[in-house]
């Protein structure tokens, strides 16, 4: 489970920002697809947006994540096994 947060958290930070950047330059009530203009109401084209970048990131984030080295993969299944929470360290019993 650890790994698919691995790759979805910097995805939708990386998503947020892309959508902030391309809807400060592109209006959404201007947007086309195909040649005709798209009827959709502003929300729409925003949430639309972000799932759309979400997914691109989540594709780059999980191709890197695929090229790592073995290594690096066991050192963070490691890690991950160590801290089941990384906010907190495991206790050890008294």
């Amino acid at each position: 489970m650890k790994h698919v947060i691995w790759v979805l958290w910097p995805a939708f930070i990386a998503a947020g920002i892309a959508e902030v950047v391309f809807f400060t330059v592109i209006d959404p009530q201007q947007l086309y697809l195909l040649g005709k203009p798209l009827s959709v109401p502003p929300l729409a084209s925003y949430s639309i947006g972000f799932l759309l970048f979400w997914l691109i990131c989540a594709g780059s984030s999980l191709m890197t994540f695929f090229m790592l080295p073995a290594a690096i993969k066991d050192a963070l299944a490691d890690v991950a096994n160590v801290h089941t929470d990384l906010a907190r360290p495991l206790r050890t019993p008294r």
